[in-house]
């Protein structure tokens, strides 16, 4: 079984914003596979299902998302699990919009939730997907700008990119990780001279 958990904050004025993609990216995942994420359990909010042919459990840690690694540990002891059937996904502010990245581990960066996570389980070991939401402009602080909620324009790119998200979860169950890096992992870059040239 899978742990599939989204970071993110639990009060309602946080739905809407950048920093609750991780949520929203549970909810996406909960809609395909018709689970309801909603049984308090290891400080999250948990639903368990099939995605993709695999059995998965849904999880959105309750504790702010300074605590997440709080719960991710909780429910990898309860279930029995390792950080082999762990995924994490969370808002990444040095993507642009738009871009999602899969990786089998790597560092928190700046993101409070990821070390939080890091810490607890005391690997950096585990799967992940970040969630594009760069600013367009510089910023006073990334704090503000991730808990403000989105703009227009920008729920429209992260409904989008949350679907892609969720390609990309389902790709990752069937066929592994490195088969949805391959797909997932793009950036939109200037045609090579010699496609120019065709």
């Amino acid at each position: 079984m899978w742990l599939i958990v989204g970071l993110g904050n639990p009060d309602p004025e946080y739905q809407w914003t950048p920093h609750n993609l991780g949520f929203l990216a549970v909810d996406e995942l909960a809609n395909r596979g018709g689970i309801r994420v909603e049984r308090p359990e290891g400080k999250a909010l948990v639903g368990r299902g099939k995605l993709a042919g695999q059995e998965v459990l849904l999880a959105k840690p309750q504790t702010y998302m300074n605590l997440s690694g709080i719960s991710v540990k909780e429910l990898l002891e309860k279930y029995e699990l390792t950080t082999d059937d762990l995924l994490v996904m969370w808002d990444e502010v040095q993507l642009p919009w738009g871009i999602i990245r899969l990786a089998p581990d790597g560092s928190a960066g700046s993101h409070n939730g990821a070390k939080s996570v890091i810490g607890a389980i005391e690997t950096l070991k585990f799967a992940r997907l970040r969630l594009g939401c760069a600013p367009d402009h510089p910023l006073g602080t990334k704090k503000e700008y991730v808990l403000r909620p989105m703009k227009k324009a920008h729920l429209e790119v992260a409904a989008e990119e949350i679907a892609q998200a969720g390609d990309a979860v389902e790709l990752l169950l069937t066929n592994g990780i490195d088969a949805a890096m391959n797909k997932f992992n793009r950036r939109a870059e200037p045609p090579k001279e010699e496609d120019a040239e065709k």
